[in-house]
């Protein structure tokens, strides 16, 4: 379900080559969308159909999608620097930056290294520290987190319909395995049969997750955060159960971080606020108010 307008190209940076994605005019509105931690930049095409008219700039963070074989280290300073990259390479100066998931994390320390690149932030169920239980370590409640999603990168496939087999089975995705899905899906696999395999690496799964509980760099960027944000809550998580975040620690967050007003998308999971077409038609409403302060601001 690629659409027409979507283009491919890779870029240089640190270590090699960032591959990335992008959809509508080649000018005009844009903004920089960034993926969650075991994801690529196929997360969206449902976004770029719901913002007609404006250009969506995607990119495979480093050790995911066709960026995996840069080295790290990982963490959220490299890939802001690695975003800060992405947008000297096709000439823009001052996107709204939307980020999902881990996302949202990169792209809230990318604003605070790079303050003069970003015009607004849009948040997507991430970007906010994840609130670890009492009595557990930060380790253990990464594993709790996203456990199912870091088992998948240890598995091998024989082919590709057997990883399509694999996420049938995903209580995310159960009754919604639509087309985008099956895309992002197929870019995912990486190898050739009948060795096929996630190609997000794992060690850099491990270096990103150590920072969702509030890294230094994540607390720093949200303590000194000079752009406005939205932050949209999936009220079910990865497993389209618990929700990532409660409304109450994003309420306390937003508290404790004026800049950031919140917005509830309702009958959505932790995937399917992005992969699904009326999760993104949400997120779409608010990244066109983003995109319409960011034009008044600027006289335009």
């Amino acid at each position: 379900m690629t659409a027409p307008d979507y283009r491919a190209r890779m870029i240089p940076v640190r270590g090699g080559e960032l591959a990335v994605g992008s959809w509508g005019p080649e000018e005009g509105p844009t903004i920089l969308a960034v993926h969650g931690v075991t994801a690529s930049h196929m997360t969206w095409p449902y976004l770029s159909e719901a913002l007609p008219g404006v250009r969506i700039i995607a990119p495979d963070l480093r050790g995911r999608g066709r960026s995996n074989r840069l080295p790290g280290p990982y963490g959220m300073p490299s890939h802001a620097d690695d975003l800060a990259a992405v947008l000297d390479a096709f000439g823009v100066e001052r996107p709204v930056v939307v980020g999902h998931s881990m996302g949202g994390f990169a792209s809230v320390v990318f604003a605070h290294r790079h303050p003069e690149r970003v015009a607004e932030l849009v948040l997507v169920d991430g970007g906010l520290p994840l609130t670890v239980p009492e009595g557990m370590s930060d380790a253990d409640f990464t594993r709790a987190v996203l456990g199912p999603a870091q088992e998948r990168l240890s598995m091998t496939f024989p082919t590709r319909a057997a990883y399509v087999e694999f996420w049938k089975e995903h209580p995310a995705f159960a009754d919604d395995l639509n087309d985008v899905v099956l895309d992002y899906i197929d870019y995912d696999l990486d190898g050739s049969e009948p060795e096929l395999r996630p190609s997000t690496s794992y060690q850099a799964v491990a270096e990103d997750s150590a920072e969702l509980s509030g890294s230094d760099s994540v607390m720093s960027a949200l303590t000194g955060m000079t752009h406005d944000a939205t932050f949209l809550r999936a009220p079910r998580g990865l497993m389209n159960a618990a929700p990532l975040y409660t409304s109450e620690q994003v309420a306390g967050w937003a508290e404790r971080f004026p800049r950031i007003s919140t917005l509830e998308v309702d009958d959505v999971n932790h995937y399917t606020i992005v992969l699904g077409g009326r999760g993104a038609r949400v997120v779409a409403a608010v990244v066109q108010d983003a995109l319409a302060r960011a034009e008044k601001k600027a006289g335009v």
